[in-house]
């Protein structure tokens, strides 16, 4: 039995099942598809000069910047104003939306578990949807078990009828394990093969194709629109460490990793899927009052922290106990809590 299908014998009640029938037809139009265009006189091969681009949908043509598509080759400022102003058309938006609107949209966002209910707690529910969610911190505080044991949780059911999906992974430190995932679909009582034909795999080797990499994800996840439910990159900045050395290629480096960033967010916001990295730190001795204090923070300066929607620090405990905490979020309260790395991913520290 499917991964997939095993979420559909969750408890969900009759009234979140309706609810959700509802949510599937408005993500009919939410994945827009490019191909709408054709009805408004853009012409088939420009169609495919887009998709070329990563560009699927009509959210994705409106996320798209001018001078982007104006870098294909033969489209003139007239050709993209009529394929910008196609794509208003219909999807019936001025750009403008009432509060009450942005509320109703975010009632499609869903929240992942992460294994451990004190941490989902710490979240506010657990990884949003339509959103970056980064976690950081020293070796061997869980960053990459946190990510295959999410691997698993995305897809099983959880609360207000989401039935799960399949995952996105893109390695960038050869960290990916699939023997991981079989003792963390043990624990939750999956078929382990199940699991792992749900969850799609790219090892990116250097940021360029980490970047290009994002053009294939958008690409699947527009062929299969809704099943996908959670991307996850580990690490986001490894890779640019290795690949711009010094302060001299320090701004070329921020420019690109923004630009990712930034196609990142997109995606998460065009496919409604949650985006989930892991980011490494590096160390900073002050002086105070005479004595060297030893500080860590997240690499990727303002570029990455602005970016993300929630930040995690984690930090080792005593043992095998390890501390999160919320560095920065636009909504949640700033506390922390413990958890434990287990031979079945994430868990919480029985009393």
């Amino acid at each position: 039995m499917a991964a997939v299908e095993l979420m559909q014998e969750g408890s969900a009640t009759t009234e979140e099942k309706t609810d959700y029938s509802e949510d599937l037809d408005e993500e009919e139009v939410f994945f827009q598809d490019i191909e709408m265009l054709t009805e408004h006189n853009i012409a088939q091969e420009d169609i495919m000069l887009l998709k070329k681009m990563g560009i699927n949908t009509i959210k994705g043509a409106q996320m798209a910047m001018r001078r982007k598509l104006l870098q294909i080759k033969g489209f003139t400022e007239e050709k993209v104003d009529k394929i910008k102003e196609a794509c208003c058309r219909i999807s019936l938006s001025s750009g403008f939306m009432t509060a009450l609107e942005v509320s109703n949209q975010r009632k499609m966002v869903f929240k992942l578990s992460t294994g451990s209910d004190k941490l989902d707690k710490l979240l506010g529910g657990g990884v949003e949807s339509m959103s970056i969610t980064e976690v950081f911190g020293e070796f061997r505080t869980g960053k990459t078990q946190l990510s295959h044991t999410l691997c698993v949780t995305a897809q099983m059911p959880g609360k207000n009828g989401y039935i799960g999906g399949k995952v996105m992974f893109i390695d960038t430190e050869h960290t990916f394990r699939p023997e991981r995932l079989k003792t963390i679909s043990d624990r939750f009582n999956l078929d382990q093969t199940a699991v792992m034909e749900n969850i799609l795999y790219a090892r990116a080797y250097n940021s360029e194709h980490q970047f290009e990499l994002l053009n294939s994800v958008a690409a699947k996840f527009h062929e299969e629109a809704g099943i996908f439910k959670l991307l996850i990159v580990d690490s986001i900045m490894a890779l640019f460490r290795v690949d711009f050395n010094g302060i001299g290629e320090l701004a070329d480096r921020q420019n690109k990793l923004g630009q990712m960033m930034s196609r990142l967010q997109k995606i998460s916001e065009e496919f409604n899927v949650a985006v989930f990295i892991t980011n490494q730190i590096t160390s900073e001795f002050n002086n105070n009052q005479n004595l060297l204090e030893e500080t860590h923070k997240p690499v990727g300066g303002n570029i990455l922290a602005h970016a993300s929607t929630t930040r995690i620090a984690l930090k080792k405990g005593k043992g095998n106990k390890r501390i999160a905490k919320v560095y920065d979020s636009p909504d949640l309260e700033e506390c922390e809590i413990t958890y434990i790395i287990t031979n079945g991913g994430i868990a919480d520290i029985k009393e």
